[in-house]
């Protein structure tokens, strides 16, 4: 992991304290830890089309910042382009307040492990600043324009489409500016800015002033305490690594213009800026901002770290201790306990004929809105649940619910520390080993399709509960402990119906996630069970009310609502050993992956809003487990359950198995199927089930009878003697061979 995350910051700047550097005093705050840059990135240099600019104190160039590396300094004198700028229109600054960190003597800033500096962001990058507020001095193209210039938004795969990753000016503007009308009076504390995401291109802002507007011709900047003069605020020195700079002094405005004033040689003067924000109340402000969606539930709305949220899950138990439990699947790398809350009317214990269903959040740390979502359905279904709420008790009352608020907390530890805007869109994705664990569980798809094509399924090979291949078993298998306690934690509970939440993006997927073509970057790969995964993933986007909004813009670079915000996994991008296939595969349980927000890490003042956002599509996706046919296949002698009896569907090459007690659950969209359980030492049976649009499930259970090979062994282990019925059918059988 750790190679994966120097190579992540392998553009960073170094320090240099020499003459003609500024002083941190004077920028306004210290820059950000980086590392130097390898030889392989373009040098910063001046423009070529003009002369160095000089300073007051004599310099003509212009310094980055520096960062320790192994408690070794690295001091460095790059190059950078630099415009000169014509002096803006200043007006009086309205009041303001001072931002609340701390700085140390040094004058760094010291930022809270728990909470944003200041003022929460004003909504780039979760998209609540539309488009129509972002301007700029011009842009190279329509994908390079202003819209594009959102903290963390991602390009698309090729160069120069409609998608790129940032907004860049065009080369030959002397004096380029990004702007962004906050649409009403607000306090401005501080600025966040990223360079342009791109596999082809290396391009990122250096450094940049600020600039201030209450009717978009008049500006005022911001300046230096110390010297009066106008700060000039260091930026990035890679493509990805979030900036945070904080005014020296909060402004009051409607505008906020930032001027780049250097950038990478050969580059272009590209950004991603989030900004922080405070708003302003002014009774005579004409333009009022749309009130955001709060919610009016009682709950613990903010982001928890590995102690907090064992502190909240305790909680919960204790105040509802007659329908919650809380257990542990395994430990994390760092051993960190996965905690599990399961939340049923008798916690603990499998009831024949109960569906299990769960919940699967934060597999990757840096990915937090899944977690805290789960964590407040817990607080929800046990305060409801107390309330009397009708809908809740049935849910508690008819299914087995059990929540993984974080299957990879070491990661998320990491992605906490550096907060909600600064952890960028990569760091703490990965387990503490460097291990994706999204793509970290069996392939068991090419086993599987390899059989198929060789004519081998259903009859020689099954089709469902494929085994785990030698390689994976193996001690010095490249698995991660949390992969590792999912998949005996799926093993030992019947699960029906799950769903994995991830961030980054607003869709649903669906399995397949592995394409079936080898080395096939994206193609359309359904399963067997394609109607019920679209149907699963429909009613999820379909009760999202983000998802459903039909005047918000694409996270990135793929439309999803063009298609209702479903898309088949592997039809989106490939993933080898997704927990969505294995799922499907290896055990009984339907799985999805929602995509919940464009913003990975959603700052805590949003949490109100993605939980109503996400309320009632988590609670109806929890009853589609009810969706299908359900029963319990029995011996006719002794009605006992069978357990691991085949329920096969005709026309669906997948099977579903029995639990130990002989119940089972099939999934089936509307319509009329021929059923046929089948188990060792039984005759199958067959029978007609039919699947309304009513609530079920439609019961089909089947009672089956033993062979008489099966009655034989069964006589002869315990010692009796034959029956005479069964020595007559076993005569019978030898003259039949015969």
């Amino acid at each position: 992991m750790w190679g994966i995350l120097l190579a992540l910051t392998a553009f960073a700047p170094v320090v240099d304290q020499s003459v003609g550097t500024p002083s941190p005093s004077v920028l306004g705050l210290s820059s950000p830890a980086t590392t130097e840059a390898p030889s392989s990135t373009p040098a910063l240099r001046r423009s070529p089309a003009q002369q160095p600019a000089k300073k007051a104190n004599g310099t003509s160039e212009q310094h980055i910042w520096s960062h320790n590396i192994k408690k070794k300094k690295v001091i460095v004198k790059k190059k950078v382009i630099v415009k000169k700028r014509k002096k803006p229109t200043y007006l009086s600054p309205s009041a303001t307040a001072r931002p609340l960190v701390t700085t140390s003597p040094a004058g760094t800033v010291s930022l809270s492990e728990k909470s944003e500096p200041g003022c929460p962001p004003l909504g780039l990058e979760s998209l609540r600043v539309s488009d129509h507020q972002l301007e700029a001095s011009s842009s190279q193209s329509f994908g390079l324009g202003p819209h594009r210039g959102r903290l963390n938004i991602q390009s698309g795969l090729e160069d120069g489409d409609l998608y790129d990753g940032a907004w860049c000016a065009e080369q030959q503007d002397a004096e380029p500016w990004f702007q962004v009308d906050a649409g009403r009076t607000t306090r401005f504390s501080g600025v966040i800015t990223q360079g342009r995401n791109s596999v082809w291109r290396y391009d990122w802002v250096t450094s940049y002033k600020v600039q201030f507007s209450n009717d978009s011709r008049s500006w005022w900047g911001s300046r230096n305490r110390s010297s009066g003069m106008d700060a000039v605020f260091p930026a990035n020195s890679d493509q990805e690594t979030p900036v945070l700079n904080l005014l020296p002094e909060p402004q009051v405005a409607r505008f906020i213009r930032l001027l780049p004033q250097s950038w990478l040689q050969g580059g272009a003067s590209c950004l991603r800026a989030e900004i922080l924000a405070c708003p302003v109340s002014d009774p005579n402000d004409l333009f009022h901002e749309a009130p955001n969606l709060r919610s009016s539930d009682m709950l613990d709305f903010r982001h928890h770290n590995y102690k907090e949220m064992r502190k909240l899950m305790k909680k919960v138990n204790e105040q509802c201790p007659n329908i919650t439990r809380v257990y542990s699947i395994g430990k994390s790398h760092q051993g960190l306990k996965l905690y599990v809350m399961e939340m049923s009317d008798q916690p603990g214990e499998h009831e024949l004929g109960e569906p299990e269903v769960r919940y699967v959040a934060g597999m990757h740390g840096n990915e937090a809105l899944g977690r805290e979502l789960l964590l407040l359905l817990m607080q929800f279904l046990c305060h409801e649940f107390l309330r009397g709420d009708p809908r809740v008790t049935r849910l508690l009352t008819e299914t087995r619910i059990h929540l993984l608020p974080s299957m990879n907390p070491d990661g998320y530890e990491i992605a906490y520390r550096k907060g909600s805007e600064l952890v960028g869109w990569a760091e703490g994705r990965w387990n503490y080993q460097g291990i994706d664990l999204n793509h970290n569980f069996a392939d068991l798809n090419t086993p599987l399709w390899d059989a198929e094509d060789d004519g081998l399924v259903p009859h020689s090979v099954p089709n469902h509960h494929v085994p785990l291949p030698a390689y994976y078993k193996l001690p010095n298998a490249t698995v991660g402990p949390e992969t590792r306690a999912v998949i005996k934690w799926m093993k030992q509970i019947p699960f029906v119906l799950s769903a994995n939440l991830h961030g980054g993006e607003l869709v649903v997927s669906y399995p397949f996630d592995m394409t079936r073509t080898p080395w096939a970057a994206r193609e359309l790969t359904p399963t067997p069970d394609d109607a019920v995964f679209r149907w699963l993933s429909t009613v999820y986007a379909g009760s999202n009310r983000a998802m459903q909004d039909t005047g918000r813009r694409p996270c990135h670079s793929q439309d999803f609502s063009l298609h209702g915000n479903v898309i088949n996994g592997a039809d989106w991008h490939t993933v080898p050993g997704s927990m969505n296939d294995f799922s499907y595969l290896h055990t009984n349980c339907f799985e999805i992956t929602v995509e919940l927000s464009c913003d990975k890490f959603p700052h805590e003042n949003e949490l109100s809003q993605e939980w109503e956002n996400n309320k009632d599509a988590l609670l109806t996706y929890l009853e589609q487990v009810r969706m299908g046919i359900a029963g319990i296949v029995r011996d006719k002698d002794t009605e006992l359950g069978i357990a691991d009896a085949v329920i096969a569907v005709d026309g669906i090459n997948h099977d579903v198995t029995t639990a130990r007690g002989g119940d089972y659950w099939r999934l089936l969209t509307p319509g009329h199927y021929m059923v046929t359980a089948s188990a060792e030492g039984y005759h199958s049976a067959t029978r007609s089930c039919w699947v309304t649009f009513e609530e079920g499930p439609v019961p089909c259970n089947f009672l089956l009878t033993k062979t008489p090979k099966q009655r034989l062994r069964e006589l002869l282990a315990a010692g009796a003697k034959i029956p005479p019925d069964l020595q007559r059918r076993l005569e019978q059988l030898r003259g039949q061979k015969k």
